[in-house]
């Protein structure tokens, strides 16, 4: 190493070597590093899990157009619309279908003894066309009771719902009412819930007695192929003139789910200040491990400074030392975060998963870290002078 590093540097690796001169603190300081990054790690690992949990919720939904109560910040939150605000929207030109969307939660107790907490999405399954493959044939759904279960959903022993289908359905009982499991959706569990169920408006309505058919929760619109669903939204909000109603793009509805999830919620909050302090934590270990190194050499850097070597020189070795500690801490991090992430998914159900880009962003992140660390560990020998050190 020694030789690779005075090869790349075109001079003598001091950073390295006075790192190596005492393994056990820059085993510590190695170790110290990579703490910080685990913990980074684990809590991005987690608010993307966050994020991508609330994008998976709309993936099943095939629309241009979502219509909400403007006190709506998520799919499952929010007041109701009322109903006739879609034929309203239906007659507004670039409209050229609507689907009433209700939401709910439902509370079902596995064999085991486990309760789960089905996100409930009720909708009409004579408008297949608004739904994707997440969520599949609807047409099922028509036959009064008749549920599609999230055969992800956290709780459900693997292969339990395997063998369900039209002809042989899987039964269950939850909110007082028999529920017949004839196929499967693929969401998988979230921070809302443990899973998802499908099932038309009308079985909605028995799962929920108090809920009216005249108030769904959303409202979903397809525009036509050469409209643009910015300007069609534009059009509807002229139209309806309603403070009461939040329009938009599902584009944009989703990307506003996931900043408020992420940004005003607790547990994003939660998330965001964990990536703070690990970042805090990383700085003040390297700082500590650097500052130690330069007060034991200051003597050292002392003679090198009356002889005339800059701050430049002295600059590079610290920079040396902290990329050192920055690749000495970070990749025993992300092996462990790889592990941490695999017993998390299979224990949560939760889309926890390492990606190239949050890879990089840490490791840059953890060298401009050590570096920042480096400067100011700087400091002590900047304003040291040598003829007050002999």
């Amino acid at each position: 190493m020694t030789r690779f590093l005075r090869r790349f540097l075109g001079r003598l690796p001091l950073g390295w070597l006075q790192l190596v001169s005492n393994r056990l603190r820059f085993a510590a300081a190695a170790a110290g590093v990579a703490f910080a990054c685990i913990l980074v790690f684990v809590q991005l690992g987690m608010m993307s899990a966050f994020s991508e949990a609330t994008r998976v919720t709309y993936s099943g939904f095939n629309a241009d157009i979502m219509i909400s109560a403007s006190d709506a910040n998520g799919l499952n939150d929010g007041s109701n619309v009322a109903r006739r605000r879609m034929f309203q929207a239906l007659g507004v030109p670039g409209v050229t279908e609507a689907c009433p969307l209700f939401v709910g939660m439902t509370k079902w107790q596995n064999d085991n003894g486990t309760i789960i907490e089905f996100n409930t999405i009720g909708i009409d399954p004579a408008r297949q066309s608004f739904f994707g493959s997440a969520i599949g044939d609807v047409s099922s759904l028509k036959l009064a009771n008749n549920v599609l279960l999230d055969r992800f959903a956290r709780g459900l022993e693997p292969g339990q719902l395997s063998k369900a289908t039209l002809n042989a359905p899987v039964i269950l009982e939850a909110n007082n009412q028999q529920l017949a499991v004839v196929g499967t959706v693929s969401f998988g569990g979230g921070f809302s819930g443990d899973g998802f169920m499908v099932v038309s408006d009308q079985t909605f309505m028995r799962l929920f007695p108090a809920r009216f058919s005249g108030a769904p929760n959303h409202i979903l619109l397809k525009v036509g192929e050469d409209e643009d669903p910015g300007i069609v939204a534009d059009r509807i909000r002229s139209a309806l003139s309603a403070q009461s109603l939040e329009i938009r793009s599902l584009d944009a509805a989703i990307e506003q789910d996931v900043a408020y999830q992420t940004t005003v919620r607790p547990v994003g909050l939660i998330f965001g200040m964990g990536v703070i302090i690990g970042i805090i934590v990383g700085i003040v270990i390297v700082y500590q491990i650097l500052s130690t190194d330069v007060a034991d050499h200051l003597r050292e850097y002392a003679t090198f400074k009356a002889m005339g070597y800059n701050q430049r020189y002295f600059r590079s070795i610290i920079f040396e030392e902290a990329i050192i500690l920055a690749v000495a801490g970070f990749i025993p991090a992300l092996l462990v975060a790889l592990g941490i992430y695999t017993v998390m998914a299979e224990a949560t159900g939760l889309p926890i998963a390492m990606n190239p880009t949050r890879a990089v962003l840490v490791f840059v992140g953890t060298v401009g870290s050590c570096a920042l660390s480096g400067l100011i560990a700087m400091r002590k020998l900047a304003n040291a002078d040598p003829a007050d050190l002999f």
